[in-house]
């Protein structure tokens, strides 16, 4: 009767708290104190691994604390694939044992079993040979069933815990990306927060561009391999698994992948969740860990929800980008207005003070184009207007500005240009516009076009516009169809027709 008291005070002890590392630390001090074991482990399973970790331990060797046995490997390996006690009456003689304690000379090992699941195993030693009798064995066994489930509600308690911060987290992140609407801000903001609620080592946004997956912005503690604006194919795994399932990846071991996607220097587990909004797959949200195994499949709930918001504050991000260029474009031609051309050009002077470069303006108009109007109709003159602006769009860079700045005059920036360049530009289009069949007008259409660079002819927005329009006038004066630059010296210069 003594013993089941011991027994039932024992297990008291252990299920009295929920935090894990107390129960821990309950359980090798009932080993020490009640069975009078001076050498006693908990080894916990890793399911993915199968590897079980010293999680506490005492009397064992310096160094053995940190150790890992695979499952079938020693006396506490042997006893979580047999799922029952295994006693080693004199370790000497047994070809599983595995030394932790240079003084151990027998050994017992139950497995922690959760619903005919391992979830560890209850190392007990001894100095003696023989030392655990039948009765100490059963009452050991007793033992670790209340060890068990002290250590599964310790589990279940932190994983609700843990469920309510990734809530509190999942809402804030709602919060605080709902209301910014600026993009590269909010992949900066959602980058940070949910490294930090998350507790990964790195976290990345990359967002589809046609056929890639661009890495729009990352926040962490990782060395990265690429830069920002780095592009993957969607073609490529895992993106193309990614993006055609919606599906999530967890690659739990890149050390061990010699093909895994180059993020980060010391990244040892990743998972790739896709961001799907209205059934369309925007990007990617990637977060890596230094660490294998580095992410709990219990967080996968949580981090899809996350992923959702992303999707939706992306979207509604967009969203307004789009309202904001629908300001900045000319509702006739699809090109862009002069309030963008406005704002453009005074972001392109402040860049061109900075670095000491260059940029030019061409501002041309339709010849006669109110002749146009009156003799070939509204409708027809609208028509011409767009297929100016798009032989105009077609024939500069990608990084010029082709702007309608107001009725048949156009505004073109040219960023690190020259006016001797600019000239040539204008003269292309000039060409290209007299050579063009207009549909329904019988006759040739031209313009003429004034050139002007910055630092040649201004330091400001204002200088160097006027001067490209007093070419425009002077081409205008010397007969139309033609391009002109205004001299330093009040002249002007002409090229083409």
């Amino acid at each position: 009767m003594a013993k089941i008291a011991v027994l039932y005070d024992a297990g008291q002890a252990v299920l009295s708290t929920f935090d894990r590392d107390e129960v821990l630390q309950r359980i090798l001090a009932i080993a020490r104190d009640y069975f009078h074991l001076e050498k006693s482990a908990i080894l916990l399973l890793d399911k993915q691994t199968q590897q079980l970790h010293v999680c506490s331990q005492i009397g064992w060797d310096e160094g053995q604390d940190k150790s890992q046995v695979s499952v079938g490997k020693g006396i506490t390996g042997m006893a979580a694939l047999k799922k029952q006690p295994v006693y080693a009456p004199d370790v000497s003689k047994d070809p599983h044992y595995v030394c932790t304690a240079r003084t151990t000379r027998s050994e017992l090992a139950i497995p922690l079993m959760v619903r005919d699941e391992v979830v560890g195993v209850m190392d007990c030693q001894s100095d003696h040979v023989n030392h655990f009798d039948d009765e100490t064995v059963d009452l050991l066994i007793l033992f670790s069933t209340q060890a068990s489930i002290a250590l599964e509600n310790a589990r279940l308690y932190s994983l609700e815990r843990q469920r309510a911060r990734q809530l509190e987290a999942i809402n804030a992140i709602a919060q605080q990306t709902a209301s910014v609407l600026d993009l590269e801000d909010l992949l900066a903001k959602v980058c940070l927060l949910i490294q930090q609620a998350f507790q990964a080592s790195h976290v990345s946004l990359l967002l589809r561009d046609e056929d890639d997956l661009v890495l729009r912005a990352h926040h962490g503690t990782l060395t990265p391999k690429i830069e920002s604006g780095g592009r993957f194919p969607v073609s490529s795994e895992p993106w193309l698994r990614i993006l055609a399932a919606s599906v999530t990846v967890h690659e739990t071991n890149l050390r061990d992948r010699s093909l895994a996607v180059p993020f980060y220097e010391e990244s040892a587990s990743r998972m790739c969740i896709p961001m799907v909004s209205f059934g369309k797959v925007l990007g990617v949200l990637v977060l890596d860990s230094k660490d294998p195994n580095g992410f709990p499949e219990g967080d996968l709930p949580s981090l899809e929800s996350v992923a959702d918001i992303c999707a939706t504050a992306i979207q509604n991000a967009h969203y307004v980008e789009r309202v904001k260029q629908l300001a900045y474009v000319d509702g006739l031609t699809g090109i862009f207005n002069r309030r963008f051309f406005e704002l453009r050009i005074g972001e392109e002077l402040d860049r061109a003070h900075r670095f000491g470069t260059s940029l030019a303006v061409i501002m041309t108009d339709i010849d006669q184009f109110k002749s146009i109007n009156d003799e070939f109709g509204h409708l027809l003159g609208d028509e011409v207007l767009r297929q100016v602006s798009s032989l105009f769009s077609q024939h500069v860079r990608k990084i010029d500005v082709v702007c309608r700045y107001g009725g048949e005059e156009f505004g073109i920036l040219l960023t690190q240009t020259n006016v001797e360049d600019a000239m040539r530009v204008a003269e292309k289009l000039r060409k290209r516009v007299e050579n063009w069949q207009f549909p329904g007008v019988p006759r040739s259409v031209t313009i003429s076009a004034g050139a002007a660079s910055f630092p040649q002819h201004g330091a400001t927005r204002d200088e160097v516009i006027k001067a490209a329009d007093q070419g425009l006038y002077a081409a205008k004066q010397a007969g139309r169809n033609r391009v002109s630059a205004v001299s330093l010296s009040r002249g002007t210069s002409s090229a083409g027709h």
